[in-house]
């Protein structure tokens, strides 16, 4: 079907305008008005703030001040392999990034601004919790951003600094969405635990820049984007715990229990005869795993309407003095207050009893390429 007259030429006055908007530019004063602004059909818009006010009340934006708290502190990160993505100052002479904006690189191009670019070294990098550390000489100016050691609450307004598509200073906004969350990893055995969600705007090229809360303090390290409204970053304990030993040794020893649990609902609850529902219970422990020998697990299965359900198996209710309620619980806490080679006093329920079995943490075994 053939586009009327009266339609082209609409189409051709939204081009006109359009065009004018995007390519348009004068320094020329614009034309005086009315205190009201009027439509095509005479009528009125309300009231046109004048130009000054509007700007006056721009440069008041708390995202305004975030920005420039933050954004000299954050650059463009480039590896040879054509990766690119964002990375922000962490101490004097490191930068802190997404391990997979690096990848196997040795070194990488961080761009400061449009025309200060230092050549850094990776000196640390952990698959698992895709994170990296570049050392890099920092220009004179450049403050590091201050982490925070705990989780924002969920409704937090937030702001992402990055360089998304390679476009250097870019800030996007919103809220914190939830926390808690686990996210894949680069690397294809493990979970990302503690996560941050966030509706912020992420796109490709943000990877590596900060989450930062509306005081400029890095909450985490933008990982992904998972749809319209939802991204996710790496928390800012998890970063604490990590990128020290990245910068110092070059890796991170991720703890390692060795067990693998399913969350005890009622119908794992009912087959297993416990009294409740609770703690997570030990599917099966490998050959070498710190738990075998010391944490027993199940041994068959039971139909429980119509579910086949794993049993006899200990339950996991503690950890220390942490409650475990479900497998993502375990990991958080592995993930954020164990080292290898310490022991934990684990609390557990074993033959219709609560008993408490020391285990040392291991060291979780490395990655097969």
């Amino acid at each position: 079907m053939q586009d009327t007259p009266t339609r082209r030429g609409l189409l051709g006055a939204l081009a006109a305008a359009t065009m004018g908007s995007v390519a348009g530019c004068s320094n020329a004063s614009p034309p005086q008005r009315d205190e009201t602004d009027s439509t095509a059909d005479g009528g009125t818009t309300g009231p046109v703030r004048e130009a000054s006010a509007s700007t006056s009340s721009d440069a008041e934006s708390v995202y305004t001040r975030v920005y420039r708290q933050t954004s000299d502190a954050v650059a463009l990160i480039r590896a040879p392999s054509g990766s690119q993505g964002s990375g922000f100052c962490y101490d004097d002479s490191h930068f802190v990034t997404n391990y997979h904006v690096v990848g196997d690189a040795d070194r990488v191009s961080v761009q400061f601004d449009d025309t200060t670019s230092r050549l850094g070294r990776v000196v640390g990098r952990d698959p698992r919790s895709d994170l990296a550390v570049v050392a890099v000489d920092v220009p004179d100016g450049i403050e590091p951003l201050s982490v925070v050691d705990s989780e924002p609450a969920i409704g937090t307004r937030v702001a992402v600094v990055g360089s998304p598509y390679g476009l250097r200073g870019s800030l996007t906004s919103g809220i914190v969405s939830g926390v808690d969350r686990q996210v894949p990893s680069p690397a294809g055995d493990y979970q990302i635990p503690n996560a941050i969600q966030t509706d912020a705007p992420v796109n490709p090229g943000n990877s590596g820049g900060p989450l930062v809360n509306l005081s400029g303090e890095v909450l985490g390290v933008v990982n992904s984007g998972g749809g319209d409204n939802i991204a996710f970053a790496i928390s800012a304990p998890l970063v604490q715990r990590v990128v020290p030993a990245l910068a110092e040794a070059g890796e991170y020893d991720h703890p390692y229990l060795g067990v693998r649990t399913a969350t005890v609902t009622e119908l794992v609850a009912r087959a297993n005869d416990f009294p409740n529902a609770e703690g997570v219970l030990v599917v099966d422990t490998p050959d070498d795993s710190p738990s075998k020998g010391r944490i027993r697990p199940c041994t068959g299965v039971k139909r429980v309407e119509g579910f086949r359900v794993p049993v006899g198996g200990d339950a996991i209710l503690a950890v220390g003095d942490q409650r475990i309620q479900t497998s993502k619980d375990l990991h958080a806490y592995l993930a954020l207050n164990a080292s290898p080679g310490e022991t934990l006093s684990v609390r557990l329920r074993r033959d219709g009893k609560v008993t408490t079995v020391p285990v040392e943490v291991g060291e979780r075994p490395e990655l097969v390429a």
